[in-house]
């Protein structure tokens, strides 16, 4: 049991580390950004333009998260500084103590790692995909072996999974299966599990009971929602009438009823005369331009998922993770030398220590 001494040493350290936190938080400017963002949602002129104010309330949701999940870390310090001066009288105090300190271990964990997270997609859902390797049937367990894992890691982080996908081996295991994973920083928590993972073991569908190593692959992919409200402000855009060409006769219509349209953010420029009215050709041309720029903006999105993923780099030989079961029981990531021997904690699910080492080796850099 943690003893007053342990207590005491504990609260000295995370006064000093939530200090710190508070800086790389920018605590009182994060309190002016939401109070900002909070007044300008309240504008009655506020969902005028939908995709905007999507993003503005998102990042105030995000805000909001950060400090009342910071103020939470700081009023779970204040109880146990109570349970300290209890504990001068009543040494079960403690076993209070000590239980509330492993809650605080688990947040500020979390907390930190969501701190390091600055990519615009890092907040997003995703999908996760595990394919098994050449090895037959020992491959196709190991994959399975990962999907729980994943599902174990998941609960325990108070994500949801959908399957969306899932293709059983003939005999046994997993050849292939995809999850929608969801929840805040999902994709920024997950995708640095993007790679091939290699297992050696016993197997235990040889006879012989000889040591195998398999391999399976995990990608990581962000989740974008086709929910892309293309708004055109009257100011973007730049209207040019004009008579309409043909091949004469009464076919031609002598008015300015052709019209072109400039969208000057990203220069498309589209064009109809096959309407008899102006007011017909600008409607129709509208509604081409919002598709153009729809389907630019999933190519961007589509692109930089391209760019995040990179398949090329899941290849098996390259594997980010080995999971040593026999001679010795061993996980080690190659990317970041951080390893375990509690192979079965991490098969749990506890995949802490191997997303935290990576996460804040990307943000070093």
């Amino acid at each position: 049991m943690l003893d007053r001494i342990a207590l005491k040493q504990f609260l000295l350290d995370e006064k000093k580390h939530l200090d710190s936190l508070k800086e790389v938080l920018n605590y009182e400017k994060t309190k002016e950004s939401i109070s900002s963002l909070e007044k300008a949602s309240s504008d009655a002129s506020f969902w005028q333009d939908t995709l905007k104010a999507k993003e503005t309330i998102q990042k105030l949701n995000d805000l909001k998260w950060k400090l009342d999940t910071f103020n939470n870390l700081g009023k779970m310090i204040e109880e146990l500084d109570i349970l300290f001066e209890i504990s001068k009288e009543d040494e079960s105090s403690l076993i209070e103590a000590d239980d509330l300190i492993k809650n605080y271990q688990d947040i500020i964990y979390d907390f930190e790692n969501k701190l390091i997270l600055s990519d615009e997609l890092d907040k997003n859902n995703c999908i996760l995909e595990i394919h098994s390797g050449a090895g037959g049937t020992e491959s196709l367990d190991w994959c399975s072996m990962l999907y729980r894992m994943y599902q174990m890691y998941a609960s325990k982080h108070k994500y949801s999974i959908e399957v969306l996908e899932y293709l059983e081996g003939d005999e046994a295991g997993i050849k292939s299966v995809s999850i929608k994973v969801s929840g805040l920083y999902a994709y920024g928590m997950l995708k640095g599990e993007s790679g091939v993972h290699r297992l050696i073991r016993l197997s235990p569908f040889d006879s012989d009971h000889a040591r195998h190593t398999t391999f399976a692959s995990v990608l990581v992919t962000p989740l974008i929602e086709d929910d892309l409200n293309v708004e055109i402000k009257d100011e973007d855009i730049r209207v040019d009438v004009f008579h309409s060409s043909g091949a004469g006769g009464q076919s031609v219509n002598t008015t300015d009823s052709a019209v072109r349209i400039t969208h000057i953010p990203t220069k498309i420029v589209v064009t109809c005369q096959n309407e008899r009215s102006q007011i017909q050709n600008k409607e129709t041309c509208l509604k081409i331009l919002k598709s153009k720029i729809y389907q630019m903006e999933l190519e961007k999105r589509k692109s930089k998922i391209d760019n995040l993923t990179n398949k090329s780099q899941i290849a098996f030989g390259s594997q980010i993770r080995t999971y040593t079961f026999h001679p010795y029981s061993l996980v080690k990531d190659h990317r970041t030398q951080t390893e375990t021997s509690q192979v079965q904690k991490v098969m749990d699910g506890d995949l802490d220590i191997f997303i935290s080492s990576y996460l804040k080796k990307k943000g070093d850099k």
